[in-house]
């Protein structure tokens, strides 16, 4: 494969240096034929390939071929006009083009040289200067939508996170061909102003050969190298010009169809009734005035007769299009239920009644999708994992203005809001009470005020917290993610992230997967991390710390232990601000060894066996304590000895969802702490 790119490499550099040594080294007529004869061929080609690719991609390359040819037709103009200012010859083909298609007369000659390149510089040439130059223009512009959208396409689950990087990858081709294309149409306009003025100068420095170092008279001179020079004109300007018509087919392409000939007579053939309406006029025209009667009333009548089979076709398509819906429908009724779909279990969906709909549709100015791509990029920024897809949807059984939210095809949590209203909240310093409808913020429980848009201001200006619905919901689906990601986070969304550190950290991953720990064993330490809100973001030091002490232990939870200790920077930097006294709660050391003295270990692991009356009188005082740091306005935090820490968390953990417990050893030796309480019983 290598073998066979290199030598496409060679064709095309040999190609590019033929070029240039035409520019230096006089080339003989027979040598200067076969490149004309391989110029007009590489021209046709490039017509042929830009009216039959599907899309304009198919040609990312476009505007380099355009340099090429462009460099390599005016190499060949040069050598040819050596030739013929040298010898007074320039070879079979510039001779034939300027005697056949200019007839032998220098001035039928001449005239259809000027109109060529009339036709190319002022019709095709502007026209498709000025395509490219739009549609460069609105390519770029449209960028920002393109992206959006596929963005909101992979957040529904309309397309998978390859696809969206394909459909991104392709948008930035498709941004740079156009940009490209819009200079290199260029190339084609300068290449028809200078094969204009190497005529003139072919013509006037023939004229002065002839006359001056051969002895011709003036008319023989204009006779032998106006026709050599006419010639020379057309043998580069017609392959100039299919270039030409090819970069406007190009940049006019408005489909993807490789055939577009039947496209192009289908849409300007296909109505039955412009048929009739042209074929009347002609027949008309041929009857009531002194046009030839026979053709015109025969065109007429060819108009006519296709519009009546065009109709005809019309009519047979349509029967063929009901049946073949009939059948299908049919076959669909047949053919056994396919229940392979409705396995599929989505790991997060958003479901929300109709009323809620255009805060979700971006044709009604919604922005929920964008929230939605947001909440995905925050929590990888925050927690260093990758949210699943999340797929909305609208759910007509639902209450207008309810929502719910489900993990692994099960509710987990619901809110309800009200469209066109926003949520104010008290964040506890404000006295002034403001009308509306009593409610709950959904995500952390708080009460809440509905109010509309006229009590907004008012309320902001009171010191209110005030929020729109969409915010609501993406704040609250956020915090259910946050709470669930620990189970979120698959094997191979672990994978992935191996991948990752691979390539960046290849010796660390080659030791510890899997000679160290399995896939699975991996994951549940990322899990446990997640569950109490760790980042795994610095993933290359839980990966070491993994290395240096599963030689020792394969227990996933005192892992957890080891790992969340070389964690303690960013431990602390999440629960204890800089600068800054924290106030915690401790636990009682005769808690501690009561602790350690109920911990039995089995095959599976190490579980608490405390006595239940122990155990409610221990979480009871966490109660208490940690209610004089609620009180203070601060948030529950347990210290404890880095051996009771795992099973103390497992203990309190069902009954006090925000309570943060760390160990000694996860804190950082500057950071500042208070014991306001201490846990006893």
């Amino acid at each position: 494969m290598n073998a066979r790119l290199a030598k496409t490499d060679t064709i095309v550099a040999i190609y590019i240096l033929i070029a240039f040594i035409m520019f230096i080294v006089p080339l003989p007529a027979l040598v200067l034929d076969v490149f004309m004869a391989f110029n007009i061929a590489i021209a046709f080609t490039i017509l042929f390939v830009c009216m039959f690719s599907k899309e304009v991609l198919d040609l990312s390359y476009f505007p380099t071929i355009l340099l090429f040819t462009t460099i390599f037709r005016i190499a060949m103009n040069v050598s040819s006009t050596r030739l013929i200012l040298t010898t007074g010859t320039s070879g079979n083909v510039v001779k034939t083009f300027g005697q056949f298609v200019g007839g032998g007369d220098i001035i039928i000659g001449a005239i259809i040289f000027i109109i060529l390149i009339l036709i190319q510089f002022l019709v095709i040439n502007k026209g498709s200067e000025r395509v490219a130059e739009v549609t460069a223009r609105f390519t770029l512009d449209a960028m920002p939508g393109k992206q959006m959208a596929i963005d909101a396409d992979l957040n529904t689950g309309a397309i998978d996170d390859a696809e969206a990087k394909a459909r991104r990858d392709k948008i930035q081709q498709e941004s740079s061909f156009f940009g490209s294309m819009d200079g290199a149409v260029k190339y084609v306009k300068g290449d028809a102003v200078a094969g204009l003025l190497l005529t003139v100068i072919n013509l006037v420095g023939g004229m002065a050969m002839g006359m001056l170092r051969n002895g011709m008279e003036a008319s023989a001179a204009i006779d032998n190298y106006g026709i050599l020079t006419i010639g020379d004109g057309l043998v580069s300007q017609i392959p100039s010009l299919l270039i030409s018509l090819s970069t406007g087919v190009l940049v006019t392409k408005g489909g993807k169809e490789a055939d577009f000939g039947p496209v192009i007579l289908k849409q300007l053939f296909g109505v039955p009734k412009v048929m009739y309406l042209v074929g009347g006029t002609l027949a008309f025209l041929g009857v009531a005035t002194e046009l030839n009667t026979i053709l015109f009333v025969g065109m007429g009548m060819l108009f006519v007769i296709g519009g009546r089979m065009i109709a005809g076709s019309l009519e047979v398509a349509q029967i063929e299009q009901e049946v073949d819906t009939e059948e299908a429908a049919a076959d669909e009724i047949r053919q056994p239920e396919n229940v392979n779909s409705l396995l599929q279990v989505d790991p997060i969906e958003l479901e929300f009644g109709y009323g809620i709909i255009p805060l979700a549709d971006v044709n009604q100015g919604g922005d929920l999708l964008d929230r939605v791509v947001m909440i995905r990029r925050q929590i990888a920024q925050e927690l260093g994992t990758v949210v699943p897809i999340i797929r909305l949807r609208d759910n007509i059984q639902l209450n207008p203005n309810q929502y719910i939210i489900k993990i692994k095809g099960i509710q987990v949590s619901e809110g309800e809001i009200l469209f066109d209203h926003y949520m104010a909240m008290n964040p506890g310093y404000v006295e002034e009470e403001i009308a509306g409808i009593p409610t709950f913020e959904p995500s952390f429980n708080l009460p809440a005020i509905w109010i509309t848009e006229g009590q907004r201001e008012r309320a902001e200006s009171l010191g209110y917290t005030v929020v729109d619905p969409p915010s609501i919901i993406a704040t609250h689906l956020t915090e259910i993610i946050r709470q669930h990601i620990a189970e979120l986070l698959t094997r191979q969304d672990v994978q992935n992230l191996v991948n990752n550190m691979k390539e960046t950290n290849p010796s660390v991953v080659e030791e510890l997967v899997p000679k160290l720990l399995g896939l699975g064993e991996l994951q549940k330490v990322l899990q446990n991390l997640l569950r109490e809100g760790i980042s795994i973001r610095d993933l290359l030091t839980v990966m070491e710390t993994l290395a240096d002490y599963a030689p020792t232990t394969r227990d996933t939870d005192i892992l957890t232990e080891y790992v969340r200790q070389s964690l303690k920077r960013a431990i602390s930097t999440k629960y204890f601000p800089p600068h800054e006294t924290t106030s915690v709660v401790t636990l009682d050391p005769k808690i501690e060894q009561e602790i350690m003295a109920s911990i039995k270990q089995t095959e599976s692991g190490a579980f608490l066996n405390l006595d239940p009356g122990r155990s409610r009188a221990i979480i009871d005082s966490v109660g208490r304590e940690t209610q004089k740091l609620e009180n203070l306005g601060k948030s529950p935090i347990i210290i404890t000895s880095p051996i009771v820490r795992m099973y103390f968390r497992r203990l309190t953990e069902d009954y006090y969802r925000d309570l943060v417990v760390v160990s000694y050893n996860e804190v950082e030796s500057n950071v500042e702490l208070q014991s306001v309480g201490m846990v006893t019983a």
